[in-house]
C-alpha cells in the first residue's frame, strides 16, 4: 500500500516555491536595506527591528499554541511581517512602538483571520499605519544622529532643494529602509528569481510618474519625479509591500490593474493629502480592492469554447451596497464641509482675535503692521516643529502701542498640531498665554489649557524658558508640555529678533 502513487486530475502545475522559500528570499532582498539602515542609524535602528521580529514570531507562536493550531512559525512569514514593520518605523522610536505594532498585526490582522493566507490586508503596513494613528508625533519623529529634521518630502514641500543622489543612496532623514539604491537591488534579486512578477513594481511607480507630472505642479521634472520615487517609501512600496501574494490579485491583468490603482491613489494622498504617509494607506485600499479586481480579471477557464457563454463575474450585493453608501456619505460630507468652511474660518478668525485681546490684558484694540507680516513670512522655517502663524500689535484707547500678540503653531503634541497666542508687552515680559486649537488626550494633554498651568508663563521675561525649571509641566503630558514650552520659546525669539 505504500508504493501507491497519488494521481489528480490535470493541470499539474510544477514549481520549486513553498511558502518557506519565498519568504526567505524576500529576507534576503530585505538584507541590504537593512545593513545600510542599522550601518547609518546606529543600534537603536537595530533594536528597533529586532523588538519588531521577536515580537512577530513570538505573538505568532503563543497564538497558535493557545489556539491549538500547528506550529506555523517554519513558514517565515512572521519574521517577514516583523522585518517589514521594523524597516518602516522611524529609527529614534520608542521600543514599545515596534512591540505594539507588531503586536497588532500579527494577533489582530494575521492570527484572527485564519493565518497566512486569509488575511485581507498587509498585516505589516496595517501595523504601521496603526501606529501612525495611536502615536502620531512618535512616528513622525525623524532624527539623525539625535538631530531632528524635516524629511525630503517635507521640505520638497517648502520649496527647499533636496539632493536626488542622498534621496538614492539613503543619506537623509527618514525611516529605517530608506534606501533607495539598497531596496533596488533587493527588488531586482526577487524579480530575477521569479518570487514577484514585474506586473506591480511597473504598474505602481508608472502610474505614479504619471499623475506626479499631471497633478505634481512641476510638469515632467526628472529630478522631482526621481525625488518622489525614491521619497516617502514608494519603492518599498512597489517592491515589497503591495507584491504581498495573499494581499494581491491572483493574475498579472488583476496585478497590473491593481499597480494602478495603488500607485494613483499614493499620488492623490500625497498631492492633495495632509497625512504623513500616503503609500501605506493606499496600499490599503488597494488591499480592500482585490477581492474586487479578482472577480473582473478572472480568465477564461480550461474547457470553455469561444462559443461557449463565459460565465460573467459578478460583484457581491454587500459590496455594491457599502460602495453606493459611501458614495452617498462622501458626496454629503462634501456638500456639508462646502457649505460650512467659510463660517469655520470666520469662526477660527474671531477665535484668534479674541485670544489676542485676552493675552494683551492693556490692549483695547489689535492691528496689523507690514514690517511685523514680513517678519512672519521670512520666519516660516526658523523654528522647526513651531511655526509662527501672525503677529499683531496691540493698542489702547488712545491708540498708542502697549504690547504684542504672536501666534504659533507646534507639531509636536501628543494628539497633533497645538496652536496658541503669546502676549508681550513693550517691556519684553510675557503677558499671557491662550490656546485657540489644542486636541490633546481629556483628562491628560487636556489640562494645559486649565487657567493655572498657563498662568505660570505670565511675568516671565522674553528669555528661553526651560521645562521643570521655570514652568512645571503637566502631569502623565510630557509630549503636550514639551510641546507648548517650545512653541513659546520660538514665539520668545520671534519677539527679541523682530518685535522687541
Amino acid at each position: 500500500m505504500n508504493g501507491l502513487l497519488n494521481v489528480s486530475s490535470s493541470p499539474h502545475v510544477r514549481s520549486r516555491l513553498t511558502t518557506g522559500s519565498v519568504m526567505f528570499d524576500v529576507v534576503l532582498a530585505l538584507m541590504p536595506t537593512t545593513l545600510f539602515g542599522v550601518w547609518f542609524f546606529g543600534l537603536h535602528a537595530f533594536l528597533v527591528i529586532a523588538t519588531a521580529v521577536l515580537t512577530s514570531v513570538m505573538t505568532e507562536f503563543i497564538f497558535d499554541y493557545i489556539a491549538h493550531r500547528p506550529n506555523s512559525l517554519t513558514d517565515g512569514s512572521a519574521v517577514v511581517t516583523g522585518l517589514l514593520l521594523g524597516l518602516v518605523l522611524p529609527p529614534s522610536v520608542p521600543l514599545y512602538v515596534p512591540y505594539l505594532g507588531a503586536l497588532f498585526a500579527i494577533l489582530f490582522v494575521k492570527c484572527a483571520f485564519g493565518g497566512l493566507g486569509q488575511n485581507f490586508m498587509n498585516p505589516a503596513l496595517a501595523g504601521r499605519c496603526f501606529l501612525l494613528l495611536s502615536f502620531g508625533t512618535v512616528m513622525t519623529n525623524y532624527a539623525v544622529d539625535g538631530v531632528s529634521s524635516a524629511t525630503p518630502l517635507a521640505q520638497m514641500g517648502n520649496g527647499s532643494v533636496v539632493s536626488v543622489t542622498d534621496l538614492f543612496l539613503g543619506f537623509n532623514s527618514g525611516v529605517i529602509g530608506l534606501s533607495g539604491a539598497a531596496l533596488l537591488v533587493g527588488g531586482i534579486f526577487l524579480l530575477i528569481n521569479g518570487t514577484i512578477t514585474w506586473h506591480i513594481p511597473v504598474s505602481y511607480i508608472g502610474s505614479f510618474v504619471v499623475c506626479m507630472i499631471l497633478g505634481g505642479g512641476h510638469g515632467f521634472d526628472p529630478m522631482f519625479l526621481i525625488a518622489h520615487i525614491c521619497g516617502g517609501g514608494v519603492l518599498m512600496g512597489a517592491l515589497f509591500m503591495a507584491t504581498d501574494p495573499v494581499t494581491s490579485p491572483m493574475t498579472g491583468r488583476g496585478m497590473a490593474i491593481y499597480g494602478v490603482l495603488v500607485g494613483f491613489l499614493t499620488a492623490i494622498f500625497r498631492i492633495y493629502g495632509n497625512a504623513p504617509d500616503s503609500v501605506s494607506y493606499a496600499i490599503i485600499l488597494g488591499n480592500l480592492c482585490v477581492p474586487l479586481i479578482d472577480l473582473i480579471s478572472i480568465p477564461k477557464p480550461f474547457g470553455v469554447g469561444d462559443n461557449q457563454k463565459k460565465p460573467k463575474p459578478k460583484i457581491p450585493k454587500a459590496a455594491a451596497t457599502l460602495a453606493i453608501i459611501t458614495l452617498i456619505a462622501g458626496v454629503a460630507l462634501a456638500v456639508v464641509n462646502f457649505v460650512t468652511a467659510p463660517i469655520i474660518e470666520q469662526q477660527k478668525l474671531a477665535a484668534n482675535a479674541a485670544s489676542y485681546v485676552e493675552v494683551m490684558p492693556g490692549a483695547d484694540s489689535v492691528g496689523y503692521d507690514s514690517a511685523v507680516t514680513a517678519a512672519v513670512e521670512a520666519s516660516a522655517e526658523a523654528y522647526g516643529k513651531s511655526t509662527i502663524n501672525e503677529a499683531v500689535v496691540g493698542y489702547d484707547a488712545s491708540g498708542a502701542p502697549v504690547g504684542y500678540a504672536v501666534s504659533v503653531t507646534n507639531g509636536e503634541g501628543f494628539d497633533g498640531n497645538i496652536v496658541f497666542s503669546v502676549g508681550f508687552d513693550t517691556e519684553g515680559t510675557i503677558t499671557g498665554l491662550q490656546f485657540t486649537e489644542i486636541n490633546e488626550t481629556a483628562g491628560m494633554g487636556m489640562r494645559a489649557d486649565e487657567p493655572e498651568w498657563k498662568a505660570q508663563f505670565a511675568g516671565i521675561p522674553a528669555e528661553t524658558i526651560t521645562l521643570n525649571d521655570q514652568i512645571d509641566q503637566v502631569s502623565g503630558a510630557t509630549f503636550t508640555s514639551k510641546a507648548v514650552t517650545n512653541g513659546v520659546n520660538a514665539a520668545i525669539d520671534f519677539y527679541n529678533n523682530n518685535l522687541k
